[in-house]
């Protein structure tokens, strides 16, 4: 079970990654545990509806397969997706009734015209295979060039939740003269090719570190959803389910920089974190409370 992540005042007593020098406080990245060392590059992350099971995903150049882990890390299964390819697989998330999905919208070129999501029947460790029963194509509304001058490179995407029947992706800013801005889509979460509907433009603040968008998680009453880069999580509040643009924004610094690829909810004041294997650091899962 994952007790011991969902109530951290009890059980959390790991140590600080070692690249952390921030005082010891209740906002502390805390260590859960070291990914099985064949996992270099998690891309995403989230949990099974029974909260046993821990799936991850890897991201392009790494097989098509999901896999389990226990709230140790210990490998429990690899799960061949056999009838999708991983052209570029950023992030993985469970809805309310428990489905499994794959964004493969990695786009680092901004040249994509082969952008899905896709939902599997993946239901538990058990599984030798699972394969993917929903196909959601989209491209994005406003992108006319592919790719679009390097001024404007917002259409690459790490980050998604799903919310009452539609998935709201949150792009990463890849443009010469970064500034912080990302674009909000929605697109209905059923099968078929649609435009993805432009639904905010906002600005995290800093550099590319701190403002690049790797992965987004939302709670279970739908009112908070955490953006993920590599030095801080980002809570948006105050958003609609068709406009983003009034939403409040609170930055949160970890106190640690490595490439965090990952995070999803473990309860309404936690989050779990992965990052990819570094040259002295990283592989690694963390909890942290908001």
């Amino acid at each position: 079970m994952l007790r011991f992540l969902i109530f951290p005042a009890l059980l959390l007593l790991s140590c600080n990654p070692k690249a952390q020098n921030s005082p010891a406080n209740e906002n502390e990245l805390k260590l859960q545990f070291s990914l099985p060392k064949k996992l270099k590059e998690v891309s995403g992350i989230t949990l099974a509806n029974d909260k046993k099971t821990i799936w991850v995903i890897e991201d392009r150049g790494n097989k098509s397969a999901i896999y389990g882990l226990s709230d140790k890390g210990d490998m429990l299964a690899k799960i061949p997706v056999e009838n999708a390819e991983n052209t570029d697989w950023e992030d993985i998330i469970s809805d309310a009734q428990g489905n499994i999905y794959i964004g493969d919208f990695g786009n680092n070129d901004n040249n994509r015209q082969d952008l899905a999501i896709l939902k599997t029947d993946l239901k538990d460790s058990r599984q030798t295979v699972t394969k993917v029963v929903q196909t959601t194509k989209f491209h994005y509304q406003g992108q006319t060039e592919f790719p679009p001058k390097k001024s404007y490179l917002l259409y690459d995407c790490e980050a998604f939740v799903e919310m009452d029947g539609n998935f709201y992706l949150f792009t990463k800013n890849r443009s010469k003269g970064f500034d912080g801005t990302f674009l909000v889509f929605q697109v209905p979460n059923k099968e078929g090719d649609f435009e993805a509907k432009l639904i905010g433009t906002l600005k995290l603040q800093g550099g590319y570190n701190d403002a690049a968008i790797t992965s987004a998680t939302i709670n279970n009453t739908k009112d908070k959803i955490v953006l993920l880069t590599h030095k801080n999580v980002h809570v948006l509040t105050g958003f609609t389910a068709d406009n983003f643009n009034l939403a409040k924004i609170q930055k949160i610094p970890l106190n640690h920089n490595s490439q965090k690829e990952a995070i999803v909810f473990l309860d309404d004041k936690t989050v779990m974190i992965a990052d990819e294997k570094g040259k002295d650091e990283g592989e690694n899962v963390y909890s942290f409370s908001l």
